[in-house]
């Protein structure tokens, strides 16, 4: 297997850090998890949006990402469904307060938010189209940016999580509670409005 030094690892390993760190979907569920029950509860989010990354990135290096190319419409349906879905992800925020507090996201729904959720397929499109090593096989090349990711995302993710934490002592009062949950639900608003343009 040829050498890859840490300086061929750098650019992969900081756009894993700049995509999983910015403000996206996954980054106001995992924020608002933390601030609604706690970071134990918000764990099967953090390792759902891992593994449905993971699953992502890995089957579009291997391939599944050439039929965006052959197939452009795909592009609009995903931003369609990816839109719709933080829609109603925004509609359950706003009913979030202390006395009602729903349910977190459960780890398998989380691997399927990645399916459509489209900040998840750029990141995976680009690492496939840009970040792919020349000098590995395409099996081992796919593992190798794939596992990047999620050593670079699992502490991210949890980062995120924790800020919520860090934030829900002051959201004890269930006034400031439900204006935390409608500020996420208004943020999934305009990222899904952001997707449909």
């Amino acid at each position: 297997m040829p050498f890859l030094s840490p300086t061929d690892l750098l650019p992969l390993a900081s756009y894993c850090f700049v995509m999983s760190g910015t403000p996206g979907p996954n980054n106001v569920l995992l924020a608002s998890s933390g601030a609604n029950f706690g970071y134990r509860r918000a764990l099967p989010l953090i390792l759902g949006i891992q593994v449905g990354g993971a699953l992502l990135t890995l089957l579009t290096c291997l391939g599944l990402g050439s039929l965006f190319t052959a197939f452009p419409v795909l592009h609009q349906i995903l931003r369609m469904t990816g839109a719709l879905y933080l829609i109603w992800l925004a509609w359950k925020l706003r009913a979030m307060s202390v006395a009602e507090a729903g349910q977190p996201m459960t780890m398998w729904q989380a691997v399927l938010f990645q399916a459509i959720n489209p900040k998840s397929w750029v990141k995976a499109i680009t690492l496939a189209s840009v970040f792919m090593p020349t000098g590995l096989s395409v099996p081992l090349g796919a593992l190798l940016v794939t596992l990047t990711g999620i050593l670079v995302g699992l502490p991210v993710s949890s980062t995120w999580a924790l800020f919520g934490v860090a934030i829900r002592h002051f959201l004890q009062d269930p006034l400031k509670r439900r204006v935390f949950n409608l500020s996420m639900g208004a943020t999934l608003v305009v990222l899904a409005i952001s997707f449909l343009r």
